[in-house]
């Protein structure tokens, strides 16, 4: 399992674990963002099996033991399979999450309190000062949201342009759009495309020049165009069952 680490924006890392799947011919990767700052904040924490290597590779870069929050975008076990493991190694380090995934989830899973944040809501980190975006059913789950860290101009995209590979740029320019199209062709993982639709809008509204994606290459440059051509690839007429 080939983890690596590469800086994609200022202060921001994506650490990047390689698998084997059998339904994926090329592979696949689980990415965590991490922001280094004076409160340092891991976005994912990554499968409970791949803590060993996410851990060694977030000490690349800072002691583990001084994360402060653990957040995530919707209850899954890619997204928060590890955060015990987290909390454990990380004494001063809370889970951050929506409010609702606080109440239907985490509250009663973690080993130490969630920090629900609402919709638009900020948290001063130290040089880098997040916000948090409810985007429930965007791409799927009820409790589901994503970060915008505005300084760096990079939106912390979740499952948003999922891409199969294993073999692939941590940060590309090119189009991340047709394989992560590809993909939902055959295992569409949106839950409400009109509500899709909408949310994306009002991120393409952000102007972000960095998509930080969790699975496959991330993207650097025109992310609001980006954001546009996925909300109007899904306003297509949906294939029938």
């Amino acid at each position: 399992m080939p983890t690596r680490v590469d800086e994609i924006a200022d202060g921001i890392f994506r650490i990047s674990t390689s698998i084997p799947l059998p339904a994926l011919p090329g592979g696949f990767t689980f990415n965590q963002i991490l922001i280094r700052d004076a409160a340092p904040l891991l976005f994912h924490t990554g499968l409970r099996g791949h803590f060993e290597a996410t851990r060694a590779a977030i000490e690349r870069v800072l002691p583990v033991a001084s994360l402060r929050y653990l957040a995530y975008s919707h209850f899954e076990a890619d997204e928060c399979g590890a955060m015990n493991a987290f909390l454990a190694a990380a004494p001063g380090a809370v889970p951050l999450c929506s409010r609702v995934s606080a109440m239907v989830s985490m509250g009663d899973v973690a080993d130490r309190p969630p920090r629900a944040l609402g919709d638009g809501e900020e948290l001063d980190l130290g040089r880098h000062r997040i916000r948090w975006l409810d985007t429930p059913h965007v791409p799927h789950g009820w409790d589901a949201g994503l970060i915008w860290a505005p300084t760096a101009r990079t939106l912390f995209c979740g499952d948003l342009f999922t891409q199969p590979g294993a073999e692939l740029p941590p940060v590309t320019e090119g189009d991340i759009l047709g394989p992560s199209e590809a993909m939902r062709g055959g295992m569409d993982y949106f839950a409400c495309r009109d509500k899709a639709r909408t949310t994306l809008a009002r991120l393409a509204d952000l102007q972000p020049r960095t998509l930080a994606t969790m699975h496959g290459s991330s993207f650097r440059g025109d992310g609001a165009a980006l954001l546009r051509a996925l909300a109007k690839a899904l306003s297509a007429p949906a294939d029938p069952p």
